[in-house]
């Protein structure tokens, strides 16, 4: 579900460069579905014999050689000087009342570049080893993700939302660690960004739950990635009866970690002050399964390419506010876009 699907929920509109040009929704029925868990592999399919399937899979000799990376040149959608004008002009807007946070985000990308799409999803994915990772084709076209964070999930009549809001690096040994994460927990900033956010979603989810049902589980929760350490906070709430599951997420659509609040207000300013359409990234993939059970993610930390064009491109933003330093945000910005870069360039910056 790509993020320009807010405009067929609201009035509004995507007018920006897109040289990825994935449609703006996809769903497909699959063919072979293979679940592994803990304790087993599952097998299921409409063709053939999940036996052969299997038999397929095990005697596949495919070589993660990675030789074609650290050979493309990335490049800047927008100058640093630009980047920082941007903010303060946000900023502007939050002090006029238009918004009280606003996620701006930057593209990186390259012209005219050939990769192997799968051979950078293993780079990707040994290097980031994030939660909700995906490699998702559509005809020549690609989403490479690694992406660390749940916009939706569905059990029941129980949903949960786990936006992220408040990153950090991480240190160079455990003390350095617990001291960066004790700064971000106490960051006045990041924890006001983090609320501001919960309060949105429980709104969203608010208008498909039954009354008094929406909970905020886990407040500033930190969590330790490869490169970063996020600030995620666990909302849940349980589902009318009579509602259909699209409804929860159309109605919390776009995930509010990736517009900022009011919701409409932000969404309106982020196509004024970004230079590229969005497209997939800051949309979501996941699944719906027969019982209407379903699980998206938020694409983010993540790579599109499209091989016709051979165009890439990857989008890393963060949200402001009034206390933000735009200086700071940019920093924050290189940092979430560290794992990609590093695939890339050997000199790694950006």
């Amino acid at each position: 579900m790509s993020y320009d699907l807010k405009n067929d929920i609201e009035n509004l509109t995507s007018k920006n460069t897109d040289k990825v040009q994935i449609p703006d929704w996809h769903f497909f029925s699959p063919t072979y579905i293979i679940a592994i868990s803990d304790k087993e592999i599952k097998i299921s399919a409409k063709e053939g014999n999940a036996i052969e399937i299997w038999n397929t899979i095990d005697t596949l000799d495919y070589k993660q050689t990675f030789s074609n990376l650290n050979r493309i040149s990335i490049k800047n959608r927008i100058t640093k000087e630009a980047y920082l004008k941007q903010v303060k002009a946000i900023q502007q807007n939050i002090v006029d009342g238009n918004v009280y946070e606003l996620n701006y985000c930057q593209e990186f990308y390259a012209d005219n570049t050939s990769i192997s799409p799968l051979e950078v999803f293993f780079a990707l994915n040994d290097l980031a080893r994030a939660p909700f990772s995906c490699y998702y084709k559509l005809k020549h076209k690609y989403l490479i993700s690694s992406s660390p964070e749940r916009f939706l999930k569905k059990i029941g009549n129980k949903l949960i939302s786990q936006p992220i809001k408040g990153t950090c690096k991480r240190g160079s040994s455990p003390n350095e660690d617990n001291q960066l994460k004790e700064i971000l927990l106490n960051s006045e900033k990041e924890r006001a960004e983090n609320v501001m956010i919960v309060d949105l979603v429980r709104n969203d989810l608010a208008k498909t739950s039954k009354p008094g049902t929406v909970k905020v589980n886990e407040l500033f929760g930190l969590y330790p990635f490869q490169n970063v350490t996020h600030m995620i906070s666990t909302i849940s709430s349980e589902l009318k009866e009579g509602i259909h599951p699209i409804d929860a997420i159309k109605n919390a659509f776009p995930m509010g970690s990736m517009t900022g609040a009011p919701k409409i207000s932000a969404m309106k300013l982020i196509e004024s002050f970004e230079t590229t359409k969005r497209g997939l990234f800051s949309g979501s993939v996941g699944y719906i399964n027969p019982e209407g059970d379903f699980d998206f993610n938020v694409v983010i930390r993540s790579i599109l390419y499209n091989e016709a064009n051979k165009y890439l491109s990857y989008q890393v933003g963060g949200a402001i506010t009034y206390d933000s330093d735009p200086e700071k945000e940019y920093e924050e910005c290189l940092i979430k876009a560290k794992t990609i870069r590093s695939l890339f360039q050997k000199n790694k910056n950006p």
